[in-house]
């Protein structure tokens, strides 16, 4: 089918009873905006290293993120994820949206009340000069939830019969959606806030209604929103909270049948202005679910591994393997459609989640007790850790050179969170700072701040400081990646290696990943003991890209907390 009869039969599906008339009307919008097809591989994310920021925090605005474009090239990212820019309150990091069309006035440099014209060529400039060294934009959007600000929400209240009402979920029953889980728990009491004789549905806080998906209207406003940046050039769109976005009594409210298919009209209408404008989807959820958030290549283009996550975080506490290994084998990690791709990371702006729909109540017991070293880091009672990664891994560049090894030699695209590229720590100044502007303590402040490049680049340019080794070592793994397609692309095969008297190397994490011929071995000690390893198993001639050296002994001598990549031949 083409793309326009995908539609057709989407919004068939969730509006039976709806006219075509407005459909119609939307496609002839879709025409408006078509953009020739680029020469360009449709699936340039699965070789992309991204760099997670937000604007402000980053360097002010647009114009100082533009003059860091240069140092993250040189780092080796080659595509930027821009946390929340749309305007927006503040009251939750930005991802409270409040019009969905207009990025905030201080991100622009631009005083508010400032004209559409005025905002494309101050974000065009930044997105052409992104685009001139080879850097992909992608952006947050939060598709089930905006801001009590916005104006569809200030017109819903203010009557009954105000036709944004619609737009929004009402009730006087409060046991309505009863098995909805508290996302929020210790923040918000209820999924339902009170206003006069009603109720309002939110998953999330209190001031971020949710939208009511079965009035069609908000379908179509929402695709035009992610059709306006896509026509300034956008590269795609991480969408925020997909899981909850339809609701229907008598259930969980998360991943209906419905939901996947308002995420494929999404998909539809955007190959079909311009292909390879990718769907990230942001789904806290097992890999049995959250794989279906890829369809059969027809809806998300790539998905966040979550519980790869803490359990690389395991291994390296248990100084084993095994957690690793368990969680991509096919019964943990189903495989996933050849167009789509996981991303994977080690920290992003959210807390290090142990939510139970991807670790089990022992992994967040071990977890929370290795981890969790001061009692302000504990997140949501002991299901989460904010902390960033320099202090989770005891600012030892050892222990963060080799969690980066794993993570960007795994299959799946990086993410690299801003600053951890040198060893950024927890914020306390941001975190009490938000505490007082928000009303809510809320300790994912903590991983979050601004960056004093003064203090940074004198670090930076100390070969013996911490920061210079955290930066020159990942810079090092990034300039390998890039010239080696079998990171993105290729297959895994697991290899277990043993010592050197025949006992099981079970503390060494090793893999082949391969595609064609380019045919890598991955070998990483997580212990803090050397570890002599038997390597007449692996018959091929060796090259080690980090040092340029040949090796092909029988044996292999492995440092504590360290790692080798070579290339097979």
């Amino acid at each position: 089918m083409s793309n326009k009869e995908v539609l057709q039969s989407l919004w068939t599906k969730l509006y039976p009873s709806d006219s075509t008339e407005r459909l119609h009307s939307f496609f002839e919008h879709l025409d408006n905006l078509r953009i020739e097809a680029s020469t360009e591989p449709s699936d340039w994310y699965k070789q992309a290293v991204v760099y997670s920021l937000y604007v402000d925090l980053y360097n002010k605005n647009f114009a100082g993120l533009s003059h860091k474009l240069d140092y993250l090239q040189e780092l080796g990212v080659s595509c930027l994820w821009l946390l929340p820019i749309l305007d927006s309150p503040m009251r939750d990091a930005g991802f409270d949206i409040r019009d969905y069309e207009l990025i905030r006035h201080d991100l622009l440099g631009l005083e508010p009340g400032f004209s559409k014209q005025e905002q494309e060529a101050v974000f065009g400039d930044f997105l052409a000069e992104a685009h001139k060294r080879g850097l992909k934009v992608i952006f947050d959007i939060a598709m089930n939830h905006i801001s009590d600000e916005h104006p569809w929400f200030v017109q819903a209240k203010s009557s009954e019969n105000n036709p944004f009402r619609d737009y929004f979920i009402w009730s006087k029953d409060t046991s309505l959606y009863g098995d909805a889980r508290l996302l929020f728990k210790g923040m918000e009491n209820s999924n339902w806030e009170p206003m006069g004789d009603w109720y309002y549905f939110h998953r999330f806080f209190s001031f971020q209604p949710d939208l009511n998906y079965r009035n069609p209207e908000v379908l179509l406003a929402m695709t035009s929103s992610l059709l306006y940046w896509q026509s300034l050039g956008v590269d795609g769109f991480r969408a925020d909270a997909i899981p909850y976005l339809w609701k229907e009594e008598g259930t969980d409210c998360e991943n209906l049948p419905n939901t996947h298919t308002i995420v494929k009209f999404f998909r539809a209408a955007l190959d079909y202005v311009k292909p390879g404008t990718i769907l990230l989807a942001e789904a806290c959820q097992k890999p049995q679910k959250l794989i279906k958030y890829l369809g059969s290549g027809d809806e998300c283009h790539a998905a966040y591994h979550f519980p790869l996550m803490p359990q690389m975080y395991k291994a390296l506490a248990m100084q084993s393997a095994s957690p690793v290994i368990e969680t991509l084998s096919p019964e943990v990690t189903p495989p996933i459609p050849d167009s789509a791709q996981w991303f994977t990371f080690l920290r992003c702006h959210d807390e290090l989640s142990l939510e139970l729909v991807y670790v089990s109540e022992e992994d967040r017991k071990f977890i929370h007790e290795n981890y969790c070293r001061e009692p302000q880091w504990d997140f949501r009672l002991g299901e989460g850790i904010s902390a960033r990664l320099a202090n989770l891994l005891d600012f030892d560049d050892r222990r963060i050179a080799l969690a980066f090894s794993i993570m960007l030699s795994l299959p799946g695209t990086p993410v690299i969170y801003y600053g951890d590229e040198f060893g950024k720590e927890n914020d306390e100044n941001y975190y009490r700072e938000m505490i007082s502007m928000t009303g809510k303590n809320d300790t994912r402040f903590l991983v979050r701040g601004k960056i004093d490049w003064k203090k940074r680049e004198t670090q930076l340019a100390d070969p013996g400081s911490f920061q210079s080794k955290v930066f020159t070592k990942l810079q090092q793994l990034l300039k390998i990646r890039h010239q080696h397609p079998a990171f993105g692309h290729g297959s895994l095969e697991f290899v277990q290696l043993t010592k050197t008297n025949g006992e099981a190397a079970g503390e060494v994490l090793a893999y082949r990943r391969i595609i064609n011929n380019d045919q890598m071995l991955i070998v990483q000690n997580l212990s803090e003991k050397v570890v002599e390893t038997n390597f007449s198993c692996v018959r091929q001639s060796r090259t080690d890209l980090i040092t340029g050296r040949q090796h092909n002994a029988d044996t292999l001598l492995i440092e504590p907390l360290s790692y080798y990549w070579f290339s097979c031949k």
